[in-house]
């Protein structure tokens, strides 16, 4: 495994052009291009403003507030999604190109995660818009955190893309567990509302690693006051290291079976 990982170190320059190609070919034939990169995520946060601000009889929590767990589920959920069937659509650079198959999985959370990184200035500029302090000592964390959701998002990538190569029912499964699980995490409402409302569903919260990961990034980014979930934050990246050990391991195991299944 440290073998393979020294070679995959070795592919960089292959990897940031893959990168480059997948951000360039989300936007081809549009005029705008590469600029959506940025317009997406405000075009996303301008529509929850007015559904939970404007709209008449609709209650909610603030929009920034939501936005602050939505942008990092958008990365989160559409990497797990695409990296699910990413092996099977590239099985003919498998097939054909001499190089590690876990560049493909890479590819698709590190793409994500530039998404991610283009849409935070949106949103650090709505919070401030808003009004709401920024404690610099509390957005110290912020590499902290993105750092876990990279380490959890990447495990799941690689365990996900080499189980569908085999099991082809795992794309259309993922997408409604994805569903479910955007749901079960506190992004459209606080994780206070739940504790007070239905405390006994507070073991399914805990459960969840991204509701800590939503939570972390909403307490560093919009609330007031210390950041007081880093030490759930810290559990969460250290069993992300145990996924992605785990998610590695089933990948290189299955490595030689993808160039004829795929």
């Amino acid at each position: 495994m440290l073998a393979n990982l020294r070679r995959l170190a070795g592919y960089r320059p292959l990897i940031q052009s893959l990168v480059a190609r997948d951000l360039k070919a989300r936007y081809r034939g549009s005029t705008l291009g590469f600029l959506w990169s940025f317009l997406n995520p405000l075009l996303l946060l301008l529509v929850y403003t007015f559904v939970f601000a404007v709209m008449p009889g609709v209650r909610g929590p603030n929009a920034v507030f939501m936005f602050c767990g939505l942008l990092p589920w958008s990365w989160f959920s559409t990497s797990l999604l695409e990296s699910s069937s990413v092996l099977v659509s590239g099985g003919n650079l498998i097939r054909k190109v001499l190089f590690p198959a876990e560049v493909l999985p890479l590819v698709t959370v590190i793409a994500g995660l530039v998404n991610f990184c283009l849409g935070l200035p949106i949103l650090l500029g709505f919070i401030f818009y808003a009004g709401r302090p920024i404690v610099w000592s509390d957005l110290a964390w912020l590499p902290v955190i993105v750092l876990v959701q990279l380490l959890l998002t990447l495990g799941l990538a690689l365990l996900l893309s080499a189980l569908t190569v085999h099991f082809r029912d795992l794309r259309d499964l993922l997408s409604n567990a994805i569903t479910l699980w955007f749901f079960a995490t506190p992004i459209l409402y606080p994780l206070s509302q739940v504790e007070a409302a239905a405390p006994k569903a507070m073991w399914l919260m805990k459960l969840n690693p991204f509701a800590h990961i939503a939570v972390a990034y909403q307490e560093v980014l919009y609330e007031p006051g210390p950041f007081k979930d880093w030490l759930n934050l810290l559990g969460v990246g250290a069993g992300s290291l145990v996924l992605l050990f785990v998610g590695y391991v089933v990948f290189d195991r299955l490595r030689d079976t993808f160039a004829e299944a795929a």
